[in-house]
């Protein structure tokens, strides 16, 4: 029999399409942000998504969604800005969303699956010393559950994009889990991702377009399909002049780059991190999108932003797969996403296991 998943802080549905994509039947997932619900229940139609806050939701409507001996899998990760290392005001026990991780377990407790996943930054480890995994790992120990974890990075699965995540793999069915090694091969590029895609302008606003060229790279073949167009073409309309700044970067290249003339309203421009007015470079994969609008993260030939497609391709989601809601939120929902590649390498190793 299929495993059976329920996502928890669901998202945009990164996580869920890995798990489909590994053979996994995901029929429940919970998500409080209706933006986000919106697109994963326009991508997922077969799963029912509960649109509330998790503390919310008991074990009776948990339980209601498990098929009969069935085997489970629950996962998810709970909001990740607290656990972020870019996060150095509220990373800590006093940020109270770091303490959703409560709720994650409770419904391990309540639901009593036969596997676990956890996701999140690689800040999760780190965070308070320790305390958030620690917790994580001996309440999952009292449970019986075996446990593993890793930080995987996710282009050495097939995703343009050098984006580094903790995974914790748990079951109580007495195997052993190995976390699956990765690529050996070239990494693939921004290029292999989103050469063929249209160009746009600064402030698109056209949500749908043709492609501009034939797919060249077996990465965006496989992210097209036999489709025409794609949706989600959409970039944020930058100011004049932030927009003059970019000529001056060139691919690999970051603000430092920029003339100190155009960088006045900097007080301190030594302030500046690394990821702001990153141009992203052709030949290589990806830096980290996170918040990629506010990063102002640039295209590897154009002065603009990146679309919402671009970034999505750059986050291993296919074409047929859309967002929905204003540009902020579609944003948003790509730059906070689990790349399903990534998901899918680690809920094939599982599905092997279970014999499915």
């Amino acid at each position: 029999m299929a495993l059976v998943g329920i996502d928890l802080f669901a998202g945009a549905g990164g996580m869920s399409l890995g798990a489909r994509l590994a053979g996994v039947s995901v029929t429940f997932a919970t998500e409080l942000d209706s933006r986000a619900a919106a697109t994963y229940h326009k991508n997922n139609p077969a799963s029912r998504v509960i649109l509330d806050d998790i503390r919310n939701i008991g074990a009776v409507a948990l339980r209601g969604h498990q098929k009969p001996s069935a085997p489970v899998v629950v996962f998810g990760g709970p909001p990740c800005q607290g656990f972020s290392t870019s996060n150095q005001r509220t990373r800590s026990k006093e940020n109270p969303n770091n303490w959703l991780l409560r709720e994650f377990l409770r419904v391990i407790r309540e639901v009593r699956p036969h596997w676990v996943v956890f996701e999140n930054v690689k800040g999760f480890v780190e965070t308070e010393g320790g305390l958030f995994l620690r917790m994580l790992l001996q309440e999952l120990h009292d449970l019986r559950f075996a446990t593993a974890h890793k930080i995987l990075n996710a282009d050495a699965f097939g995703v343009p994009q050098r984006r580094g995540r903790f995974f914790l793999v748990a079951n109580r069915c007495g195997v052993d889990f190995r976390f699956p090694e990765g690529r050996t091969t070239e990494p693939v590029t921004v290029r292999d991702a989103i050469a063929d895609l249209p160009h746009l302008c600064n402030g698109a606003t056209e949500n749908w377009r043709a492609y501009r060229e034939e797919a060249t790279s077996p990465y965006a073949r496989s992210m097209r399909g036999k489709r025409k167009k794609s949706p989600n073409h959409l970039v944020s309309r930058n100011a004049d002049w932030i927009v003059a700044r970019y000529p001056f970067i060139p691919p690999g290249g970051n603000w430092e780059s920029i003339p100190e003339r155009l960088m006045r309203n900097y007080a301190n421009r030594a302030r500046c991190h690394t990821g702001i007015y990153h141009r992203l470079s052709l030949g290589r994969p990806a830096v980290v999108l996170g918040n990629f609008r506010k990063n102002m993260l640039i295209h590897p030939t154009q002065h603009r932003g990146l679309s919402v497609r671009e970034a999505a391709r750059l986050q291993s989601f296919p074409d047929n797969y859309e967002f929905v809601g204003s540009i902020g939120f579609q944003q948003q929902q790509v730059g906070n996403a689990v790349p399903p590649l990534l998901a899918k390498a680690v809920f094939k190793e599982i599905v092997g296991l279970c014999g499915a």
